[in-house]
């Protein structure tokens, strides 16, 4: 069934929204022939994350203070929590069959989130109601993106740790680094363009922009490009170890089947923390009780809680056990079907 969708998106933070919301219009106009027009109100950045995306049956409009007088699809997603523009929703409210409207939510492992996902939310002065639709790794939430044409390439088999360094502002980098420069494990890690380099920039105390190789001790840095979608997949499947951050790129790492490190995005109060023991609760539950030890302290003092150059030893020779446990771990959470499949479904006996 042909189907019009509108997807409203927000660039809040470091790309991450634009990210998800362009994975997901991508899908829905190529695997499920959708016609998507992706409303966002910074179009710039899909230039970087998408070269090309011209090509592909997606529109992407500028939303600007002034949205003009459109006719609105036959489904609206409000990608986490938006709002969409009041002159838009007054034209879905006067239709004789108003849109399938959702609200796309952020990403949880928490176990509230499948109780929630697909509640109904009634307008409070108009005949519209909104639903919840929450990304989950649990049977009952609305999956994770995942798309058949998804390539991860092959990890590059080499003499030293091969690593990836994407992570927000961390006051745990330096001391990580220091920690592998003065061990005696060659580690060669390419670092991601944006914070991640120009933190390590100020570690190393001198200039560090892309294409640059710096050497200290047993340590290899390389500073990347900004690399697009397609590419930064392809770089988490080579690699040993992915460090990663907010939404995108966790999830993108648990799809290439390697082990991987989280900086969840921080939160007023300490309020990213629930979300992250959810998460390593859910992730450990098949490991060993000394993996599982390693990698949620890890993890913790990566986010803020604890020594990360007193945790890297035992996290390190946790590594094997994780790369065995990635591939049944992400068979695990497709079984539940991906975002836009479940999407699909969910709006299908509402049309």
């Amino acid at each position: 069934m042909s189907v019009s969708c509108d997807l409203f998106c927000r660039v809040v933070d470091n790309l991450g929204d634009a990210g998800v919301c362009w994975r997901l219009a991508r899908q829905l106009a190529l695997e499920f022939g959708w016609s998507m027009r992706l409303w966002i109100d910074d179009p710039a950045p899909l230039d970087a994350l998408a070269p090309g995306h011209e090509a592909l049956p997606v529109e992407i409009h500028g939303w600007t203070e002034e949205f003009p007088d459109v006719a609105p699809a036959q489904v609206v997603v409000e990608a986490f929590a938006c709002e969409l523009p009041p002159r838009y929703i007054e034209r879905m409210a006067a239709l004789p069959r108003p849109p399938v409207w959702i609200n796309l939510e952020y990403l949880s492992a928490e176990d509230w989130v499948s109780g929630c996902h697909g509640l109904p939310s009634p307008h409070p002065t108009l005949p519209l109601t909104k639903h919840f639709f929450f990304p989950g790794f649990a049977a009952g939430t609305g999956g994770l993106i995942r798309e058949k044409d998804a390539d991860f390439g092959q990890r590059a088999i080499g003499s030293a740790l091969s690593v990836s360094m994407f992570c927000y502002d961390n006051p745990a980098l330096p001391k990580l680094l220091t920690a592998w420069a003065e061990g005696g494990e060659p580690i060669v890690c390419r670092v991601a363009d944006g914070l991640p380099r120009r933190q390590v920039a100020l570690w190393l105390g001198s200039a560090f922009a892309p294409g640059d190789v710096a050497r200290c001790g047993a340590l290899e840095l390389t500073a990347l490009p900004f690399v697009p979608q397609p590419d930064y997949d392809r770089l988490l499947g080579a690699s040993d170890l992915n460090f990663v951050r907010g939404e995108d790129s966790f999830v993108r790492a648990q799809w290439a089947e390697r082990p991987f490190v989280w900086q969840a995005y921080p939160q007023a109060e300490g309020a990213h923390r629930p979300k992250i023991e959810a998460f390593l609760d859910r992730y450990g539950r098949a490991l060993p009780q000394d993996r599982r030890a390693a990698t949620a302290d890890f993890h913790r003092a990566w986010n803020g809680r604890g020594d990360i150059a007193a945790a890297w030893p035992s996290f390190r020779i946790a590594l094997p056990a994780l790369a065995e446990h990635a591939k049944p771990w992400a068979d695990e959470i497709a079984s539940h079907g991906n975002i836009a499949e479940n999407l699909v479904r969910f709006c299908a006996g509402r049309l």
